[in-house]
């Protein structure tokens, strides 16, 4: 008897010391009064039955129940901060429940208040699972566990035929693991009791002490597929760097230093199970022919093969990989959202085929028209400008005009008198002809008046 007291009570110090060596925080979402579509009774007690057990791990449990997308948003930001300032030796956990769906190889959380009426509206008004990942995986935590009971089925009628069922595959960054209520392209059920199928078996296989995390999740698994009657099969993508357990400690960490698991964890780094490794688990079950879990066990795997080459398609995002998808699978449900993705990649394609072809022929790509240069012009210097009033100018005395002078004007001019004929002197007559000496036809006396013959203007008087 006092035995197993000690053995119990050295239990509880181990795992005592080993929760106090590292550093617990998490985040609980559960949303549950959605505003557009019928409420869900489960997430909120989902939620607050995790929380206890997390308050009892020893965890730093931060609730945030029913959140519109811009509080979810800035709760998972703040929370990164948080987590960022503990340190690297810190585990942080994020819990959601409530509505998800997924768009394109694309899977988002759904906010209380999303109104979503087409398939576009998704991105707009939903979280992307992916921003939530990157958060996380900003910080220095060591350890980092995504746990989503978000596979119920889609509660938008407009966008149920085009979108698909379920989530789709996501693999888990180094030092993360990503729990699932159930496999890829499936619904879970949300449970006819207080508590969904997954939750209440998580909250009951966790309290195991020093069990791995890895196992704890394949215990879940186990149970949730023989309480739903093989209906819902949990499912996980992990990349844990270092071992987990809720309460004590797990075997391979108390039976290896802490230096040599750090330095096997950090050579090895596994990373996220391969999209194969379920199918071989539920192959184990199919070699039970008599057993009437068979046909279920055969869907599974089918629905499995289905979601890894959808997981491949959007992957390689190219027209080939669609097309691949489509000609396997023609009546999937991811057909209409393949055809779409397919034509999306095509477009993409010839658009740079085109500017691969104008860039090798050196025609210009830029159509824009040139922008002419700016010429500095530089403007004269303002003065200081003064904001007093006004000096007023001076009054201008009158001038006084100029006095009159008289104008010299042009020289007076006088009134050429009228021509008189000359007459020759009375005296001997004059024969005509060339004579010697001075003499000549016309030649006026000495004594007669010579007159100015001068063209004058005429018709005016000159004083």
């Amino acid at each position: 008897m006092w035995h197993r007291l000690a053995v119990v009570s050295a239990g509880l110090m181990l795992w005592s010391a080993s929760a106090l060596a590292e550093t617990r925080i998490a985040l609980v979402i559960g949303n549950s009064s959605y505003r557009t579509v019928t409420v869900l009774p489960n997430p909120a007690n989902d939620a607050k039955a995790f929380t206890e057990l997390l308050k009892s791990a020893q965890f730093e449990v931060i609730q945030a129940p029913d959140l519109t997308q811009s509080d979810m948003r800035r709760v998972i930001r703040e929370f990164a901060e948080t987590v960022s300032q503990k340190g690297p030796d810190t585990v942080s956990l994020i819990y959601y429940a409530g509505h998800g769906v997924q768009v394109e190889g694309e899977n988002y959380l759904v906010p209380t208040d999303a109104n979503i009426r087409r398939e576009a509206d998704v991105a707009i008004e939903a979280v992307r699972l992916n921003d939530l990942m990157t958060a996380l995986a900003s910080t220095t935590s060591k350890t980092r566990i995504v746990i989503l009971d978000a596979c119920r089925n889609n509660p938008f009628t407009e966008i149920r035929r085009s979108t698909g069922r379920g989530l789709a595959i996501v693999d888990a960054p180094t030092g993360s693991v990503v729990s699932y209520s159930t496999a890829p392209g499936m619904e879970a059920m949300d449970g006819a009791g207080q508590n969904s199928p997954f939750t209440a078996a998580l909250v009951e296989v966790a309290r195991e002490p020093n069990l791995p995390l890895e196992q704890a999740f394949k215990k879940v698994r186990l149970a949730v597929h023989k309480t739903t009657e093989g209906q819902q099969t949990p499912w996980e993508s992990s990349s844990l760097t270092s071992d987990f357990a809720f309460f004590g400690t797990p075997p391979s960490s108390s039976t290896v230093a802490p230096a040599a698991a750090n330095a096997q964890a950090s050579a090895a780094a596994p990373r996220s199970k391969p999209a194969g490794f379920w199918r071989k688990e539920l192959q184990l079950v199919a070699l039970f022919p008599t057993s009437p879990l068979v046909p279920r066990v055969r869907g599974l795997l089918e629905r499995r093969l289905v979601m890894v080459t959808w997981y491949t398609a959007v992957l390689v995002n190219t027209p080939l990989a669609y097309q691949a998808f489509l000609d396997r699978y023609p009546s999937s449900d991811l057909a209409d959202t393949a055809r779409r993705l397919r034509d999306r990649a095509r477009l993409r394609a010839q658009s740079a085929n085109l500017a691969r072809g104008m860039a090798n022929s050196g025609a210009p790509q830029n159509l824009a028209p040139p922008t002419l240069p700016v010429v500095p012009v530089s403007l004269p210097a303002k003065g200081p400008v003064c904001n007093c009033s006004p000096v007023p100018d001076e009054p201008r005395k009158a001038s006084k005009p100029p006095p009159k002078t008289k104008s010299a004007g042009p020289p007076p001019r006088y009134r050429q008198p009228p021509d008189e004929p000359i007459s020759a002197p009375s005296g001997p007559p004059v024969s005509i002809g060339i004579g010697v000496g001075g003499g000549g036809y016309g030649r006026r006396p000495s004594n007669t008046p010579v007159y100015d013959r001068t063209p004058r203007p005429s018709g005016r008087r000159f004083n």
